[in-house]
């Protein structure tokens, strides 16, 4: 079953979160310590108003067991979503756009995407980013949007398979990502067709 996230939720879902992160987490949160990695993901995720919060997540359970999330929101309250986090690590002047975004005005952007690892294959975070789409589109988005790491074909194939395009390239806090789009009007027509 695929539910909204609440706070109580954060020991089984920061896991899941860090998962989909790997090596950004570490270079959002400037430390490689992991237990302090943990602790910052964990404060936010039970907080309200910022990109990794409860508020912007979604869930997979089955027998009690969170097996998956997706977090996602408005690409154009990334600013302002980030903001809390950069104050929390003593950068409130920073400049979000310093390290570069993630995601742009205009795009409902699905951030975190992460089974556990006892639970892929199951076609669970395929439920989940089809959750993702729907809420993108019932929140009116005519794009919604992700970034997959480019040395990873097997994701990229599913994202594909599910009908998102690659719209460019993207550099991203050192990495080197496809920043892809799904357009759920498009979509909807090619599947009368």
């Amino acid at each position: 079953m695929i539910r909204p996230a609440k706070p109580e939720d954060a020991s089984q879902v920061v896991p899941l979160l860090l998962q989909a992160m790997g090596e950004l987490a570490p270079k959002l949160t400037q430390t490689k310590d992991q237990e302090t990695i943990y602790d910052i993901f964990e404060h936010f995720f039970q907080q309200q108003g910022n990109q990794y919060s409860y508020e912007n997540t979604l869930v997979f359970e089955e027998a009690g067991k969170v097996l998956g999330s997706i977090t996602a929101y408005d690409g154009a309250k990334l600013i302002e979503l980030r903001k809390p986090f950069l104050s929390y690590l003593n950068q409130p002047d920073a400049d979000v756009t310093d390290s570069g975004t993630e995601t742009q005005i205009g795009e409902f952007y699905l951030d975190s995407i992460s089974v556990n690892a006892s639970a892929q294959g199951k076609g669970i975070g395929k439920q989940l980013i089809k959750a993702g789409l729907a809420w993108g589109e019932q929140s009116g988005h005519q794009k919604i949007a992700l970034l997959v790491e480019q040395n990873n074909g097997r994701a990229l194939k599913l994202y594909q398979q599910m009908g998102f395009i690659i719209q460019n390239e993207k550099e991203f806090m050192g990495g080197f990502y496809y920043h892809l789009i799904f357009k759920p009007q498009a979509n909807y027509q090619s599947r009368l067709n």
